[in-house]
């Protein structure tokens, strides 16, 4: 990959941190956008600058795109703050960031979406994500759509669950799926920043049921073993109730999980770090 000009969106995340490491490792020059500069280190001040913006306020990212060749945005939310909505983040701050992209000239767009988006338009979360790709593939840029087949960090819900003595799953918990760390998922995209439009898949190295997802969490915490199994009309009567009497901002990541959940969903295999390892990592750095 030749050295480039990168604008990072939303480096202060889970992936963004990874993102920011790789791409300063293989030595490009990279803007990072925060909303409160004291929340990065520079610690690598010949490669990194720090810009104060928010990308919900167009007024912020004014020229912020001038001399960049690729924007990497990991903007979105997951659980709803600051009185934001999906749409407000998902898709329109993205939107303020690609028409920066679209007047500076910008060659390529990198943004993060979720596995199977595009199946699940009906999800709150997903709904304002894919319209944003809707906008990026029309907008003439390059683009990558990078579909992670869900994050380490989020499979720490497992741990927490697990530190009760029993863990909770919807169905038979056959369904398998394989989730990425966040520094594996780094790496493969940017090896892409060099190639075409494209939408990349991606999953972790290991393929795993949630009934072995909830054995590890179990194991990890020398816990014995203790599943218990509600009836899969459960999981869907949880979701009606959550989506009738709750706001979008309680059932959102909710709705998401549990309709994912309910599959298998794998994604093709990359990387070189393991659920179980990481389930040890946390476990030995919160004692």
């Amino acid at each position: 990959m030749k050295h480039t000009n990168v604008l990072l969106a939303g480096a202060t995340g889970y992936l963004g941190g990874f993102l920011l490491k790789v791409l300063i490792e293989r030595k490009n020059q990279v803007v990072a956008i925060v909303r409160n500069p004291d929340s990065l280190q520079n610690d690598h001040e010949n490669y990194l600058e720090i810009k104060q913006a928010q990308v919900t306020r167009p007024e912020t990212l004014r020229d912020i795109c001038k001399g960049i060749d690729t924007v990497i945005s990991t903007v979105g939310i997951t659980r709803q703050k600051d009185g934001l909505t999906y749409m407000d983040v998902d898709y329109q701050a993205n939107l303020n960031l690609l028409e920066e992209a679209k007047k500076a000239g910008v060659k390529h767009f990198v943004y993060v979406s979720a596995i199977n988006g595009d199946k699940h338009r009906n999800l709150k979360i997903l709904e304002a994500k894919e319209k944003f790709v809707d906008a990026l593939k029309a907008s003439g840029l390059h683009y990558t759509i990078v579909r992670p087949n869900g994050f380490f960090s989020d499979m720490k819900d497992f741990l927490e669950m697990a530190k009760s003595g029993r863990v909770y799953l919807f169905g038979s918990g056959h369904q398998k799926f394989n989730p990425i760390h966040g520094d594996d998922l780094a790496r493969a995209i940017v090896a892409t920043l060099d190639e075409g439009n494209k939408e990349l898949s991606i999953g972790g190295p290991d393929v795993l049921s949630l009934n072995e997802i909830s054995e590890l969490a179990l194991k990890t915490l020398n816990k014995p073993v203790k599943m218990v199994h509600l009836p899969d009309w459960s999981r869907k009567l949880t979701i009606w109730f959550l989506r009738t009497f709750t706001s979008v901002k309680t059932y959102g990541p909710i709705e998401f999980f549990l309709t994912l959940m309910a599959e298998d969903c794998i994604a093709p295999c990359f990387g070189t770090h393991h659920l179980e390892d990481f389930y040890k990592e946390v476990v030995q750095n919160n004692i």
